[in-house]
């Protein structure tokens, strides 16, 4: 048997709608995995830069200093922790990270102690 026409038709109206249904859903998870990426590697960055700040402690230079010319304009807040029993103080570094450019940003925070 060979189908009709409106067979046919109906068929092709039927993948139109499977398409149209998909692709939100395809675009959402597009969305989740771009803003899992943005934040995995702004807490890189964030960590890299605390890291940065407990060496610079550790040898007795300005910390913030040494934080934030690993993040440049991007440092949010370069802060000091209370100073341990030995005299070194961890290092806390929040970084703005914009999610698209010129759009909603989030806020990551890392730190470090000087070893």
């Amino acid at each position: 048997m060979s189908s009709s026409p409106p067979d046919r038709a109906r068929t092709a109206g039927q993948s139109t709608v499977e398409v149209v249904a998909i692709v939100p859903a395809l675009l959402a998870v597009v969305a989740v995995v771009w803003l899992a990426v943005a934040g995995a590697l702004a807490w890189v960055e964030a960590t890299g830069a605390a890291r940065a700040g407990a060496r610079a402690e550790e040898v007795g230079a300005p910390p913030d200093d040494a934080a934030r010319a690993v993040l440049g304009a991007r440092a949010a807040g370069v802060t000091l922790g209370a100073a341990a029993p030995s005299g070194r103080r961890p290092v806390r570094v929040a970084l703005d990270a914009p999610l698209v450019p010129g759009g909603p940003v989030i806020r990551v925070r890392s730190e470090r102690d000087p070893r």
